[in-house]
């Protein structure tokens, strides 16, 4: 099987790439991982990544003070380098410009923990549960210029139970990421 190589970007601990790593070690999934790239060289999913023997790179977004363009031009240049045909965002918070965004059209996928197009942007559980949402969860979408507008690719649910506080909440959506994101992918990547 040819499998299509892809870029994990983080920004934090890499807990949606954990799950990437695993499905990528089947021999029978469509994906491998040529690169974790974070914009944070402090990130603990670089350890991660690398104690998995995958090849990680940092690129400081605080050296690019003003210039996010060149920061994600130094971006494209790394993946480019790497043989990157699909990049998948998992916890990277950054809010990417239509320069990376246009790069990458169609082959850039995220993961969003709520039921898009309801709570784009942060804080989602605190938002379904203020809002009196009986039902929550996770998208995989294509990125595109507005922040988590893209098409949808797959959704995952969970029951918003009584006494739920935004971290119990979040606890049962991550496990669903974890679940849904490696299948979002291997759906995508299969004709």
């Amino acid at each position: 099987m040819t499998k299509t190589p892809i870029a994990v970007l983080i920004s934090g601990r890499g807990s949606n790439m954990q799950a990437l790593i695993e499905a990528c070690a089947r021999p029978d999934y469509p994906a491998c991982i040529a690169l974790v790239l974070s914009n944070n060289p402090d990130a603990a999913g670089l350890e991660t990544a690398h104690k998995a023997g995958l090849a990680t790179l940092a690129i400081d977004h605080r050296l690019f003070p003003k210039d996010r363009a060149g920061h994600e031009k130094a971006i494209d240049e790394a993946l480019v380098g790497a043989g990157v045909k699909v990049i998948c965002l998992a916890g990277y918070m950054r809010v990417l410009t239509p320069y990376l965004v246009e790069q990458w059209k169609g082959r850039m996928l995220n993961i969003h923990p709520s039921l898009l197009p309801l709570y784009p942007g942060l804080d989602t559980h605190a938002r379904a549960l203020e809002a009196g949402e009986t039902r929550h969860g996770c998208t995989v979408h294509l990125v595109t210029d507005g922040v988590d507008e893209g098409p949808i690719l797959q959704q995952a649910e969970v029951p918003v139970l009584p006494g739920d506080t935004p971290e119990r909440l979040a606890g049962r959506v991550l496990e669903q990421e974890h679940r849904l994101y490696p299948a979002a992918l291997e759906a995508y990547l299969t004709p």
